[in-house]
């Protein structure tokens, strides 16, 4: 089963979480329209069965909603791939979305490095999602998923394009990685967990 579901609370989130890899249901709740959007990207465009239903301190502001969903989103990740075996492991995808293009490289080497380069203005879409936390979410996914995230947008003039290209790249490279080809673990030292 390359599926597992977690539960988070803290004082400032509360964040219930699913993950299938193989597909299945999504339903993504968290009280952000946009960030909903770029949730159901990940999962639309990746293949993933995902649940997500999470509520948070957005009186405050988006940063420890977006960061922790996130951060759960690597556990779960981590915690679906087991021990890599037969895993594709390696990944890129370019996506385009109009005038944006943006590039994603993905490794599950289980060492965590985020490389997130996008010229993203300081703004806000929809009901309250700060574009500053796109790289906070790729930043806390690599982190706690244990994968390298080299992530890159090309080109673009349209905020909304420009983060949706990205997220979209995410998932095309996520799905392609996480692609079951056979064989053991896919490293020389026998192990993806350090």
């Amino acid at each position: 089963m390359r599926s597992t579901s977690l539960y988070r609370v803290t004082g400032e989130t509360s964040i219930q979480l699913s993950l299938d890899l193989d597909g299945g249901e999504v339903r993504i709740r968290t009280g952000l329209g946009y960030f909903d959007h770029m949730l159901m990207q990940i999962a639309k465009h990746g293949g993933f069965g995902l649940q997500v239903e999470a509520s948070g301190d957005l009186p405050v502001d988006s940063h420890h909603l977006v960061e922790d969903v996130g951060l759960c989103l690597g556990d779960a990740l981590k915690e679906a791939l087991g021990d890599h075996a037969g895993l594709a492991r390696f990944a890129h995808a370019y996506v385009p979305l109009d005038e944006a293009l943006a590039r994603v490289v993905i490794d599950l080497s289980g060492r965590p490095w985020c490389e997130f380069h996008a010229d993203l203005p300081p703004i806000i879409l929809g009901d309250g999602f700060q574009v500053e936390m796109v790289r906070e979410f790729f930043v806390a996914l690599a982190m706690r998923g244990g994968l390298c995230i080299q992530a890159d947008l090309l080109r673009g003039v349209n905020t909304h394009h420009k983060v949706e290209a990205l997220f979209k790249a995410l998932a095309r490279a996520l799905r392609e990685a996480t692609r079951i080809t056979g064989g053991g673990v896919p490293s020389t030292k026998g192990t993806l967990s350090e």
